[in-house]
């Protein structure tokens, strides 16, 4: 009893810290800047013909023009293709250029008066690349206590050497509670020198709208910094801001309703060199537990009693995604024009990945912050994901790991991947107190299968804990910081996870990943559940790496939708009966249907012949 005490007690000065101003860095100021320079940094993002591109400037002055211009170079000589006029709320200018052509590198340039440029280049579509190649960031604290005041030259300098197709930054790129729009500045200072020539990814998580934590509850009012009753404790203007800022240069949303008071949504999908990658809101729509749940702890958020019953929590009306997201995945898993694999791309991942938070002996059993609860959600999301195959990268929860993820069985869903902070603000660690289950050979005892703080089936592969032994380098390695690299092989259909400490030369053949790291997966591994009856094979002539969706004929549900490798296919299925199988290509007429086709018993061979 004692003990459960004073772990209440340390949680509680937790929480009172987080949320207190002397935890982060005084807010910056806006420097002073010469005309020539009021463009700060540039955003960008190409879909389905669409270029989108928000240009960041510094304030602008009375008497100065609100319009800028975007060009590009065409015979050696600059071409106006759009003008826009600057929304002075946050000092940005979106641009939209249609009927894009993505077959060839562009360069560009934002222009401002007579003499402010900001220069870049609009990459091709690397169709041709057999690797695509996403670098993923999170946690960028600018407090000096957590490493904010160290230069991200070594960030930028390893981008550059990994060339990467697409960069992704997965929330807390403003780690300051007063004023996003001088930290967001500095943002651009900082890694403007990559955003200005690779698309680029930024969703805003909590920190990033000024709160503790965050459960948007479809965009409520929240009456606290801390967020456990739900919605957004800024002012409205100030949320929509902080998301014109991160999000206006994202592709069109799937659904661009708004949500209550008027906030606006970004849920959408970008294809970047065949691989289709879905971009989710893990807040936005997700339910404060404060009076919907049990408090089990000094938090409404936070579990300290490992006895409690995991599903006392997971009750009617607690939201995760929400219906709406839920519907853009479904229909995002089964549409594989022009895509070749699929990623999800969000602010966390869907299970609580850490047992201690901020300190080594502040153990917490389950932290609802997480998107391990709701259970329900949790568990409608990863159905709908793990029908596209997909793996899921995340950033936000301080700690880098690698997770096979189970509904009703360990290791039925997909991969996640949870990149390092660039800078860690608030240790966390992954240490159970019992050795995992069925671990690989020679794998550390904290890997293998667990359940978490809420009863989810999880298999840890991989964690970065901070340490007090370095990782390669000589400043930020004992707190785990770092980047993830996440490759996709066309060809092979395998997925690469990297992990990388700051402060390294990623090409020295010295510098070592954290431990875990490097991982190989297959892409079929991101529909792990077992199969209990299997298909006939499907063996296609007169086309390579058609698209096959199996469709249960029981109830007109999608099972899966897979552009299969090559010209033979073996659906697994997880009853028996009778399926409809589509093969072809999508959105044409060489698309076949086959009904009827009756589930075979695991060992049986049959084989069913399509021709185009």
């Amino acid at each position: 009893m004692k003990r459960r005490v004073k772990a209440a007690i340390v949680v509680a000065v937790m929480a009172t810290t987080l949320l207190s101003s002397t935890a982060f860095a005084q807010p910056l100021s806006v420097p002073e800047v010469s005309r020539d320079k009021v463009i700060c940094f540039a955003l960008y993002t190409v879909e389905n013909y669409v270029l989108k591109l928000t240009a960041q400037l510094y304030p602008l002055k009375a008497g100065e023009s609100r319009t800028v211009r975007l060009e590009t170079k065409r015979n050696g000589r600059w071409r106006r293709i759009a003008q826009t006029q600057v929304i002075e709320k946050g000092w940005t200018a979106p641009f939209r250029v249609e009927n894009w052509d993505s077959t060839k590198d562009a360069e560009y340039r934002v222009a401002h008066g007579d003499n402010a440029y900001y220069t870049g280049t609009i990459r091709k579509d690397p169709v041709d690349k057999d690797v695509i190649v996403v670098a993923a960031f999170t946690g960028n604290s600018i407090n000096p206590r957590h490493g904010g005041d160290i230069s991200k030259n070594d960030i930028v300098d390893n981008i550059k050497r990994l060339q990467p197709d697409l960069l992704f930054f997965s929330g807390d790129q403003v780690y300051d509670h007063f004023k996003h729009y001088a930290a967001w500045l500095k943002f651009g200072r900082d890694f403007g020198e990559i955003v200005r020539n690779v698309p680029t990814v930024t969703i805003p998580d909590d920190h990033d709208v000024g709160q503790a934590n965050l459960w948007g509850a479809g965009g409520v009012k929240s009456n606290t910094r801390a967020g456990h009753d739900g919605g957004y404790a800024a002012e409205v203007e100030y949320v929509k801001e902080v998301e014109r800022a991160q999000t206006s240069h994202l592709p069109d949303p799937y659904d661009p309703t708004p949500i209550a008071r008027g906030i606006g949504v970004y849920y959408t999908s970008i294809n970047v060199g065949g691989i289709s990658f879905a971009v989710i809101e893990d807040r936005k729509f997700k339910s404060g537990p404060h009076g919907l749940v049990p408090q089990r702890g000094p938090r409404p958020d936070h579990v300290l009693d490992p006895s409690y019953d995991p599903k006392s929590v997971d009750v009617p009306g607690a939201t995760l995604l929400g219906e709406r997201q839920l519907e853009f995945l479904r229909n995002w898993a089964a549409d594989w024009r022009s895509a070749e694999m699929k990623a999800v791309l969000s602010q966390t991942i869907f299970c609580g990945g850490a047992h201690i938070h901020g300190s080594t002996g502040n153990r917490l059993h389950a932290d609802l912050d997480s998107n391990g609860w709701p259970q329900t959600g949790r568990k409608k999301a990863l159905s709908e994901i793990r029908k596209a195959f997909a793996i899921h990268i995340a950033g936000d929860q301080h700690l880098a790991t690698i997770f096979y993820h189970g509904i009703d069985d360990w290791n039925d869903a997909c991969y996640s991947v949870c990149v390092p902070s660039i800078a860690n603000l608030y240790l966390r660690w992954w240490r159970p107190l019992e050795p995992g289950k069925n671990r690989q050979p020679g794998a550390p005892e904290h890997t293998g299968e667990f359940l978490d703080g809420f009863a989810n089936k999880v298999t840890c592969m991989a964690v970065a804990n901070p340490s007090p032994e370095r990782n390669g380098g000589k400043k930020l390695t004992t707190r785990a910081a770092g980047f993830g690299v996440v490759k996709f092989n066309k060809k092979t259909r395998e997925i690469t996870i990297e992990c990388w400490p700051r402060n390294v030369d990623i090409t020295d053949p010295k510098t070592r990943q954290y431990p875990g790291w490097p991982r190989t997966i297959s892409q079929l591994d991101n529909y792990g559940r077992k199969a209990a009856a299997y298909l006939p094979t499907i063996e296609v002539s007169g086309m390579t790496n058609p698209v096959v969706q199996v469709i249960d004929e029981s109830n007109d549900e999608i099972v899966y939708t897979l552009r299969i490798n090559g010209t033979s296919f073996k659906p697994k299925v997880f009853k028996t009966g009778k399926y409809t199988v589509k093969v072809g290509r999508q959105g044409t007429r060489r698309m076949k249907t086959l009904t009827g086709v009756q589930a075979i018993e695991p060992g049986k061979t049959e084989t069913l012949s399509v021709k185009f």
